[in-house]
C-alpha cells in the first residue's frame, strides 16, 4: 500500500459561515474516508495586496507557494461572483504565478463551487479550469458543482444531494488516482 495522497483544500471564500467552506469541509470528510490526507489551507493567513506589477512581492506569496508544493493534490473550492471568480482567488493566482509555477505544475488539481441558486457555479468553474490550465496546472475532468446550497448538506456537514454527492466522489477518485500516478512515476 502506498502512502496516502496529501490533498490541500483551498477555499476562495473567507466569509464566516460560507457555503463554500461547508462544501470544502464535506469534501475533506470524503477525502479522509478515501484514505487521503486532507489539509485545509486558510488564505486569510497569506495576506497580499491587490496585484500590481510595480509592488514588491510580499513574503506571504512565497510562503503560500512553498506550502502548496508539498502536496500531491490541491482542491480549490470557490464561490461564483457575478458569473466569475472572486477577486481573492484571482489575486492569489496572479501573485503566485508571477513568482514561479511549481505549485501549479506539480500537484494535480480538482475544482468545486457552491451557490445558493441552482446554477452551481458552472461559469466560475469554467473560467477557473481555463486559467489553471493556462498557467500549467493539470485539472482532473470531474468538477463539483453544488447548487441550492441550503438543501445540499445534512446536519453533520456531509453532502446530502445528487448529483453533487456523485460528482464529489468522481472528482476525488480521479484526483487521488492521478496524484498517485504522478507521484509514483
Amino acid at each position: 500500500m502506498s502512502d496516502p495522497v496529501s490533498i490541500a483544500f483551498v477555499c476562495a471564500s473567507l466569509r464566516e459561515g460560507s457555503i463554500n467552506q461547508t462544501l470544502e469541509t464535506a469534501l475533506m470528510i470524503k477525502a479522509a474516508a478515501l484514505d487521503a490526507e486532507p489539509v485545509k489551507i486558510d488564505l486569510s493567513e497569506y495576506d497580499m495586496p491587490l496585484y500590481h506589477g510595480d509592488l514588491r512581492t510580499p513574503d506571504t506569496v512565497q510562503a503560500l507557494i512553498d506550502r502548496l508544493k508539498t502536496f500531491d493534490a490541491i482542491v480549490i473550492v470557490t464561490p461564483e461572483y457575478n458569473g466569475s471568480l472572486p477577486p481573492l482567488l484571482k489575486n492569489v493566482i496572479d501573485w503566485t504565478s508571477t513568482v514561479e509555477t511549481g505549485h501549479l505544475t506539480g500537484p494535480i488539481y480538482g475544482i468545486a463551487s457552491c451557490t445558493p441558486g441552482p446554477m452551481s457555479g458552472i461559469m466560475c468553474l469554467r473560467q477557473l479550469h481555463y486559467i489553471l490550465n493556462r498557467v500549467g496546472a493539470e485539472v482532473v475532468p470531474a468538477q463539483v458543482g453544488c447548487g441550492n446550497a441550503s438543501k445540499a448538506f445534512d446536519g453533520e456537514g456531509r453532502i446530502a444531494v445528487e448529483p453533487t454527492n456523485g460528482l464529489a466522489d468522481k472528482m476525488l477518485g480521479q484526483l487521488i488516482e492521478r496524484a498517485r500516478q504522478a507521484r509514483d512515476s
